[in-house]
């Protein structure tokens, strides 16, 4: 009786106890630092994880499959890093990033997150349809994800993201394009910092 009833004890802890969020030890302190830029994803479970590759992005923002009906403040999420990046044909580790660099990533990937959150389940589906379509679509949602992240607080973090990319002599010039064509430039961040900054005042 005793041993059942710890048993159940441990149980229930497991269960409304588990974490809500899972990072790798090795980028625990990068997250930390976005996750911090955006106290409402607080009780939102999110996990980080290393994939081998991913097509045309180093990271890739998500809901889980299991979750997307459910109720918004219910859903989790996934954001899948690459393990490697190339510059000139040879590739790097992404962890070996400055800190600054992966924590604007990580930033610019909660802002899909932010943005995923107001949308119902339906929505979801078909945004990621249109995603995978339609390449206006993917300029609107990366646009938007890098603008939540602004909001946030989070506009050095990216610009120092997006010059890392832009400004390094070696990173392969489609992937620079496709940050041009898709997501906002350092000088469309600043000027958004000018106008909340005026609207401040």
């Amino acid at each position: 009786m005793i041993i059942t009833t710890i048993l159940l004890i441990g149980l229930a802890y497991f269960i409304f106890n588990k974490p809500k969020t899972v990072v790798p030890k090795i980028i625990e302190k990068q997250v930390e630092t976005a996750l911090a830029f955006y106290p409402e994803l607080h009780s939102t479970p999110i996990e980080f994880k290393f994939k081998k590759d991913i097509n045309k992005s180093v990271m890739l923002a998500q809901p889980t499959l299991s979750s997307i009906f459910r109720k918004k403040e219910k859903r989790g999420y996934k954001i899948l890093i690459s393990e490697k990046f190339k510059i000139t044909g040879k590739e790097f580790k992404t962890t070996e990033v400055p800190d600054d660099i992966m924590i604007g990533w990580l930033g610019h990937e909660l802002g899909h997150v932010m943005d995923y959150q107001e949308r119902s389940g339906l929505n979801l589906i078909n945004f990621g349809i249109r995603y995978v379509l339609l390449k206006e679509h993917v300029k609107n949602a990366e646009r938007a994800a890098d603008s939540f992240a602004v909001r946030m607080g989070m506009a050095e973090y990216i610009i120092k993201t997006k010059r890392f990319i832009l400004d390094h002599a070696d990173i392969d010039e489609a992937y620079k394009n496709r940050i041009r064509e898709f997501y906002l430039s350092p000088e469309e961040i600043m000027e958004m910092v000018k106008k909340r900054d005026s609207m401040n005042d």
